[in-house]
């Protein structure tokens, strides 16, 4: 009995025991079901979830049905709320994001779904077409239509629009409309008519597919003669035509191109890289700043979400977003940029004009002459600057203590270190010697700057450039190279940096900058590409603010621009450009420079001027040129007339 009562007292602390363990472990929950259903659902594979009277793998090709017209797009899916509806069942609602474009609106909405406990205790889906949308029949599916935006417009100053889209002719083939054999002759015709190269065009054609429409070239309408003749000419050419269409373009070929660039089909390389923003045939920037805003002038596509039947019949529009672009605002003045470039056209080196209106900041031409080739020598090119370099030296002598009267000296030629600095061929006989140092700058004589190194350090030279903004960087909202000057540098090279040789560098940006400082009695911060209304898919822009105080460098004080004004006048009547004194107007103040860059012998010269007249500072560079004076003065004052002439 007693043996009995012990057995039986075992075997209840073994069921309880049992019965306890049962307990604590936690039953599958609904919740846990439908977070695992949304996971899936984001990913658009909900192979983790078990379904009600279906497997997994038939719901995922029901998923790739009903979503397939929004690929290649995932939503966002999170658990909003379930609820249990009674004993083994349960409903979760589910809230969906489909970030349809680039724009913040985003589509957004709720589904339900049904919940039910299988027969070993999990929670299992029952997966309509409704899960994924509320207005979706098992038959029909999600679709997105996307339409690009309008490209923005850059507008220059006060508004004037620079690019929009323009009228284009598309000239090619359409294999539609020709034989296999016609395909050769056709595309070496139109290549020659066109005056392109016939064979790779030829080869492009023949690669195509027979339904292709090659396109050989794009053109500006109002290149080519008149629409009706020019398409007439096409059409001559069996196979060949020109499509009306439009491009983002500016007024003309040239204008501004190196700066402002060019928009055009995506390539390979650009629609790798976009992370799936960019496909085939869609119109992105290809160059310059249509490049560098590109988000911003390209904007965001306008969406409509609808569903469809398996015969592509429309329900009503479920979402739509209108989509929208930018507009890239700018200083460039249209009339400056267009007189900048025409005085440029006909010189053959690489040539540069910046101008910039020193009240302001603003940048309103920034021409790059043919011989530049498409590169950006006003903005980024890096040259010894010559005699120009003399405002800076100058600025850094006057503080020593020097004025415009005191006497220098300068001897024909000056040995430093055993290497000989020699003036200018030209330099005038009569101002040797002993001369006030005005009549050294206006004359530009090399060796009384080159004298004035002991009074003068090579810190306090590049302190002196950077208080006129040369080596001293600012954001204008596109690449920009503002000059680089030695803080150390101790004979032959000291003595070369006193004159705008050695190792200093600068752009003719860089040379417009110091000008516009002069002009405007304080260190200037250029401005090129202004606020934009939608900074945060742009670069960043410029400070319009024309005074402040960049870190490490001494402000340039109005005394210091008035005697460096009253100086650069003198170059104009008494020194090198004196041709400049006749430009309608406000008095021009000047200084010339020539720079011997190579190795030949005797060595070649880029020729610099720079100029103010009233509220504009210029700066002029010609790459192969002979003197400031003789090579850059000229078109200085054609330049400087002209705009004389535009405002009379």
């Amino acid at each position: 009995m007693g043996k009995n009562r012990w057995l039986a007292s075992v075997l209840s602390v073994a069921v309880l025991g049992m019965t306890l363990t049962a307990c604590s472990e936690e039953a599958p929950s609904p919740e846990e079901a439908a977070n695992t259903l949304a996971e899936g659902l984001a990913e658009l594979d909900v192979s983790d979830s078990v379904f009600v009277e279906s497997t997994a793998e038939e719901a995922n090709t029901r998923l790739a049905d009903w979503t397939s017209g929004m690929d290649p797009l995932k939503p966002s899916v999170s658990v909003a709320s379930v609820e249990e509806t009674g004993d083994g069942e349960a409903v979760a609602t589910l809230s969906y994001v489909w970030d349809v474009n680039a724009s913040d609106n985003d589509y957004r909405y709720d589904t339900t779904v049904a919940l039910q406990r299988g027969t070993e205790d999990e929670w299992q889906v029952r997966f309509t077409s409704t899960a994924v949308h509320p207005d979706l029949a098992p038959e029909d599916h999600l679709v997105r239509e996307v339409s690009p935006a309008p490209r923005g417009n850059i507008l220059g100053a006060d508004g004037e629009v620079l690019v929009t889209e323009r009228p284009v002719w598309r000239v090619g083939i359409d294999k539609t409309r020709i034989t296999e054999a016609e395909l050769e002759p056709s595309a070496a015709a139109l290549a020659e008519f066109l005056e392109l190269d016939p064979a790779p065009f030829t080869e492009q054609v023949l690669a195509a597919g027979p339904e292709a429409f090659v396109e050989a070239i794009t053109l500006r309408q109002d290149s080519v003669s008149p629409p009706p003749v020019f398409q007439a000419d096409v059409a001559e050419i069996p196979g060949a035509a020109a499509l009306n269409s439009t491009l983002s373009l500016a007024p003309t070929r040239t204008f501004a191109r190196a700066l402002l660039g060019s928009a055009g089909e995506a390539t390979a390389e650009l629609i790798e890289n976009s992370d799936g923003a960019l496909s085939a045939g869609d119109i992105t920037g290809l160059s310059g700043l249509q490049r560098e805003y590109d988000d911003l002038l390209r904007g965001t596509d306008s969406v409509t979400i609808a569903t469809a039947t398996p015969d592509d019949v429309r329900s009503a529009p479920l979402f739509q977003d209108a989509g929208s672009s930018g507009e890239l605002h700018t200083t460039l003045d249209p009339a400056v940029q267009t007189l900048a470039e025409t005085v440029l056209e006909d010189e053959p080196s690489a040539s540069a004009l910046v101008a910039i209106q020193p009240s302001t900041g603003n940048v309103l031409a920034v021409a790059n002459g043919p011989g530049s080739q498409g590169q950006q020598t006003a903005l980024l090119g890096q040259y010894a600057p010559g005699s120009t370099f003399k405002l800076a030296t100058t600025l850094a002598m006057l503080r020593s203590g020097s004025t415009p009267q005191a006497t220098v000296g300068c001897p024909a030629e000056l040995n430093v270190d055993g290497r000989k600095f020699n003036n200018a061929s030209t330099y005038p006989a009569q101002f040797l010697g002993e001369i006030p140092l005005i009549q050294a700058f206006a004359q530009s004589c090399n060796t009384a700057f080159i004298n004035a190194r002991g009074d003068v350090s090579q810190a306090s030279l590049a302190e002196a450039a950077g208080s006129l903004g040369i080596g001293i960087d600012s954001p204008i909202g596109t690449g920009a190279y503002f000059g680089s000057v030695p803080d150390s540098a101790e004979g032959t090279a000291h003595a070369a940096s006193m004159i705008g040789q050695g190792q200093v560098l600068v752009s003719p940006f860089a040379l417009a900058v110091a000008a516009a400082s002069i002009g405007n009695g304080s260190r200037v911060s250029p401005v090129l590409v202004q606020e934009s209304p939608t900074p945060e898919t742009a670069s960043p822009s410029a400070s319009a603010s024309p005074s402040a105080t960049q870190p490490g460098a001494a402000p340039l004080t109005a005394e210091e621009a008035a005697t460096l004004r009253e100086m650069m006048r003198a170059v104009v009547t008494d020194g090198g450009v004196q041709l400049l004194g006749s430009v309608p107007g406000e008095p021009v103040l000047a200084k010339t420079g020539t720079a011997e860059f190579g190795s030949d012998v005797p060595p070649r010269t880029h020729a610099w001027v720079v100029a103010l007249q009233g509220d504009l500072a210029v700066a002029l560079f010609i790459e192969e040129g002979e003197l400031g004076s003789t090579s850059g003065g000229p078109v200085m004052k054609a330049f400087l007339d002209g705009l004389a002439a535009s405002v009379q």
